[in-house]
C-alpha cells in the first residue's frame, strides 16, 4: 500500500509540474488521449507483471503485439475471415506462443531473458514475412470492432468530457486479475514462486505449472493488446508496429511496486506505473524536450525504479537485523 500510495503521488507530482508547464496538458481532448493511452498500455504492463512476479522476463511482448496486430487485418481484409474466426484465432495463437515460452523456461532449463529474446526476433520477422512489409488496414465494415479501442462513453455531469473505453475494458480486467492474485490459490502460488522458488516446490506448489500459466496469461494479454492497438491506430506495418513496446510494459510493472526478483506487486501498482509512464511521454512532449531523448528519460525512470527498490530493501533488512540482535 506504501509502495501505491508513492506512485501515485509521484504520478500526481509530475502531472502537477507539466500542467504548470503547458496549460494544454488539463484540456479534455489531451486527458482522453492520455487515458486511452495508458489503459491500451496497461493491458500489457499487468500481463508483463505475472512473468515479473515468477522472477522472470518476457522480451517478446512487442512482437507478439507485432504479430497479432499485423495479422488481424490481414485475415480480416485480405483474407476475408469472419470477425468470429479470425479474432479467437489470434487469441488462441498468442496463447500458444505464451504455452512456448513456459514449456521452454520449465522443461528445459532455459533462462526466460535467452527465450523471449528469440521469440522478439522470430515473431516480428514472422509478422514481416507474411505482410510483405506492406501497410495494412481495417475497411469500413470493421468500424465496429474499432470502436473497442476508438470509442468514449459520455460523463455525466462534465460536459465534454468522454470516457475512452479501453479504460472500461482495462478497469474489468483489474478486477478480474486483482481477484487472481489476492483471492486465489493460483495468486498465492504465484506470490510464493516468486519470493522463493525451492521453497514453494518443497511446499507442493507445481512451479513448473504456474510459472508456464504466468507465461500463457501475458502473452495472451499481450495479444489482446495488439487486437486493440491495432484497431486504435486502424493501419499498421511490421516493421515498426509495436516496436519497443515491452519496454513500456516492463516499466510500467516495474514502477509500478513489481521487483524485478520476483515476489512482490499489485495490479492497482501496475496501472498506476503504466499511466506514469504515459504521463512521461506527454510531458517530453507538452513540455518541448526533444523525442530523441524519449527513450533516456524511460531508462532512467526504470534504472530509478530498481536502485529505489533495492535502497528500500537493504535499509528494511537492515532495520529488522537491528530490531532482532536489541531484541536478544
Amino acid at each position: 500500500m506504501k509502495k501505491n500510495l508513492g506512485i501515485l503521488l509521484l504520478l500526481l507530482g509530475v502531472s502537477a509540474v507539466t500542467a504548470a508547464i503547458s496549460p494544454a496538458f488539463l484540456g479534455f481532448e489531451n486527458i482522453e488521449n492520455l487515458i486511452r493511452r495508458s489503459a491500451l498500455f496497461g493491458w500489457i504492463s499487468v500481463g508483463a507483471a505475472f512473468v515479473i512476479l515468477t522472477g522472470g522476463i518476457d522480451l517478446s511482448i512487442g512482437s507478439v503485439i507485432c504479430l497479432v496486430g499485423c495479422l488481424a487485418p490481414w485475415l480480416l481484409v485480405d483474407l476475408g475471415w469472419s470477425p468470429w474466426v479470425a479474432l479467437p484465432s489470434l487469441l488462441l495463437l498468442s496463447a500458444g506462443l505464451g504455452l512456448g515460452h513456459g514449456l521452454l523456461v520449465t522443461r528445459l532449463g532455459l533462462q526466460p531473458f535467452v527465450v523471449t529474446l528469440c521469440g522478439l526476433l522470430l515473431y516480428r520477422g514472422a509478422a514481416r514475412g507474411l505482410t510483405q512489409d506492406r501497410a495494412l488496414g481495417f475497411r469500413g465494415e470493421y468500424s465496429g470492432l474499432r470502436e473497442l479501442a476508438t470509442g468514449q462513453w459520455d460523463v455525466p455531469f462534465v460536459p465534454g468530457f468522454q470516457v475512452p473505453v479501453p479504460a472500461t475494458l482495462l478497469l474489468a480486467l483489474a478486477v478480474v486479475c486483482g481477484v487472481v492474485l489476492g483471492r486465489t490459490v493460483f495468486g498465492r502460488h504465484l506470490y510464493a514462486l516468486g519470493r522463493n522458488e525451492e521453497a514453494a516446490r518443497f511446499a507442493g506448489v507445481r512451479t513448473e505449472a504456474v510459472t508456464t500459466a504466468a507465461y500463457v496469461i501475458c502473452a495472451t494479454l499481450a495479444g489482446l493488446g495488439g487486437l486493440l492497438f491495432a484497431f486504435d491506430v486502424g493501419s499498421v506495418q511490421a516493421s515498426s508496429f509495436g516496436n519497443f513496446y515491452e519496454l513500456y510494459a516492463i516499466a510500467g510493472a516495474v514502477l509500478g511496486g513489481c521487483a524485478l526478483r520476483g515476489g512482490e506487486g499489485t495490479v492497482l501498482g501496475v496501472l498506476l506505473g503504466a499511466a506514469l509512464m504515459q504521463v512521461l511521454r506527454n510531458a517530453t512532449n507538452l513540455i518541448g524536450i526533444p523525442t530523441q531523448l524519449e527513450f533516456a528519460i524511460i531508462g532512467a525512470v526504470i534504472l530509478s525504479g530498481v536502485v529505489l527498490d533495492e535502497v528500500v530493501k537493504r535499509v528494511a533488512a537492515g532495520r529488522r537485523a537491528r530490531t532482532t540482535t536489541g531484541g536478544r
